[in-house]
């Protein structure tokens, strides 16, 4: 006999879900951020690690910049984080439409700039682009069709 799951419980499922998918890339995105703001020229150098170099293998060190992307990646990490929190429409929406606004351009330039690196590079940084923004995708989607919780009315 298969159980029968009402839509109540299949809503609170993909609200878990979303909250968790959220939360992961925050988690991603805090790293990133801590990385750069602490050890710039680390990240600069050996950004993701295991022996790859994505950032050095684009150009020149500049720490500026470097640290611009990392505090940048600290503030999404919290918005991110905020809407797992509280998981209302407004600010998961509000929250997800800036992560993507960020993302998109970022995602774009490394779309078109695949010389710099191997094929297994290319594909797992697009990869890890698309896996976000699917995650931050759905979550919206998620809180846009009620699976949100519904903010108190204002006094």
């Amino acid at each position: 006999m298969v159980p029968v799951t009402s839509a109540s419980t299949r809503t609170g499922r993909r609200t878990t879900a979303a909250r968790i998918g959220l939360l992961l890339v925050a988690a991603g995105n805090l790293e990133l951020g801590i990385w750069g703001v602490v050890a710039p020229h680390s990240f600069f150098r050996t950004y993701p690690g295991f022996g790859h170099h994505w950032v050095s293998a684009l150009g020149p060190y500049n720490e500026h910049l470097v640290r611009d992307f990392a505090a940048a990646s600290l503030g999404l990490s919290v918005m991110l984080a905020a809407a797992a929190i509280w998981f209302t429409p407004r600010i998961v929406l509000i929250a997800g439409t800036a992560f993507l606004t960020a993302t998109l351009p970022h995602f774009a330039y490394h779309v078109t700039t695949t010389e710099s690196f191997s094929t297994a590079d290319n594909t797992a940084s697009l990869a890890a682009f698309v896996l976000e923004m699917v995650v931050v995708g759905l979550a919206m989607l998620t809180a846009a069709r009620g699976g949100a919780d519904d903010p108190p009315e204002a006094v």
